[in-house]
């Protein structure tokens, strides 16, 4: 299990740094473009962030019970 953590953490920080600046482009490029995907993206972004955490929750909770 400690493999599948150590390949979804990065993973997911991946993830989610990919989306915020996704966002923030669209965010400031601003027209068409920013209207139609900057909110989607950053709500997109927020449930990459909640999986982000859980997945760093159950290593932290994995680690403590199994190590």
């Amino acid at each position: 299990m400690d493999r599948v953590f150590n390949l979804l953490i990065p993973i997911s920080l991946i993830a989610v740094t990919v989306t915020l600046f996704v966002g923030l482009f669209a965010l400031f490029k601003g027209g068409e473009f920013g209207r139609s995907y900057s909110n989607r993206l950053m709500r997109l972004r927020v449930l990459l962030q909640a999986i982000a955490v859980a997945i760093l929750v159950g290593a932290v909770w994995w680690r403590h019970h199994f190590a």
